[in-house]
């Protein structure tokens, strides 16, 4: 039987051993011949020192220090450096998922990603920040953590030289270039760059929201939003913009505004050109180039390429008059047809003014 020991070999100092533990007696006549035949199928690899039993695992271990990846996916083409990492990876493509969490059922496809998730239930957070004390469940977390200590932002985006600190990130910016939208929902076909909003759309097709608001018992699809919606009933707005001093109650609402201080657009029209501060207005302006008009009237039938258009024609058919004259009391169906009117208040006030 074979077994690693901790303790240095005096002849390879730093190096893991492997001797022989035997049994009976006639496996320690034979303990000289055994240690023999270990010392020559093992092997030293001179790149690192690290002691393998085997020589067949040396090649494989070379992959770690050379950067090739051999094993590749049949499915999406990923390529990775060890065959037991693409096994795992295949569980995503065929829905296996072996290793079931025992407090709450959920299925994951390794070992190692069901370990971490025990976290959550447990609350254990062993890696801890050397700054500041803030505790995490996951090393990795903590490393993307220390660079807001540092300020190290190593992922550069090589379009628009865009730094980021956190991976994932950089890699659903480079997207707003590409135009790429790997994540399809099955249910209608609409694409999304980043992985989250596609789990977020889910659910609206599903009807989950599992985000309630505990003033008011409103229900949210997005932990974020129920994170804005709070701070209506606190009155909240903690993201200040440092140039005009304007409050936002979310942070992604302040970056978006930021965009107009510094004339930053970082959605690109890939027909035209033409840029755009929040992706929002980007996809209503490529429907002017595909002709798409997504947003139909139950009612008659007509098409519109934004949702607000729909509404505004809605009211045609309900008769709905929202927006009141506080002069004469007319109401009208849209906002800018009020202030058409309001002009002729305004302009009589100042005829009247000027015949005095």
């Amino acid at each position: 039987m074979e077994q690693r020991e901790n303790n240095q070999s005096t002849e390879t100092p730093g190096v893991e051993t492997i001797t022989c533990q035997c049994s009976s007696r006639q496996e320690q006549k034979n303990k000289s011949q055994c240690q023999k035949k270990l010392k020559e199928d093992s092997v030293t690899c001179h790149q690192c020192g690290m002691f393998l039993i085997h020589r067949g695992s040396l090649k494989r271990h070379m992959n770690i220090h050379t950067g090739d990846k051999l094993f590749i996916c049949p499915q999406c083409g990923k390529s990775f450096r060890m065959n037991r990492d693409l096994e795992i990876h295949m569980r995503i493509h065929t829905g296996e998922r072996p290793f079931t969490c025992s407090e709450c059922k959920k299925g994951f496809t390794a070992h190692g990603a069901l370990n971490r998730h025990m976290r959550a239930h447990t609350g254990e957070k062993p890696f801890s920040c050397s700054e500041c004390g803030k505790s995490f469940t996951e090393r990795i977390v903590l490393r993307r953590h220390m660079r807001i200590h540092t300020g190290e932002k190593p992922f550069t985006c090589s379009e628009c030289g865009k730094h980021f600190a956190v991976k994932q990130n950089f890699e659903n910016h480079v997207r707003i270039h590409t135009g790429e939208k790997p994540f399809t929902c099955p249910q209608c076909g609409k694409g999304f760059a980043v992985k989250k909003n596609f789990e977020y759309h889910i659910r609206i097709h599903t009807g989950d929201k599992p985000f309630t608001c505990p003033q008011c018992g409103k229900s949210f699809v997005a932990k974020q939003t129920l994170e804005s919606h709070v701070t209506i009933h606190t009155g909240e707005k903690p993201f200040t913009c440092t140039e005009c001093g304007k409050g936002f109650t979310v942070k992604r609402s302040l970056e978006i505004h930021r965009r107009s201080h510094t004339g930053e657009k970082p959605f690109i029209c890939l027909q035209c050109g033409t840029g755009f501060a929040v992706k929002q207005s980007l996809e209503r302006h490529t429907r002017i180039h595909s002709g798409e008009r997504p947003f139909t009237c139950s009612e008659c039938g007509k098409s519109f390429a934004e949702k607000q258009s729909l509404e505004r024609h809605a009211k045609i058919h309900t008769g709905e008059k929202p927006f009141t004259c506080s002069e004469c009391g007319k109401s009208f169906t849209m906002k800018h047809k009020l202030n058409i009117h309001m002009r002729r208040h305004t302009s009589k006030e100042l005829f009247h003014l000027l015949s005095l």
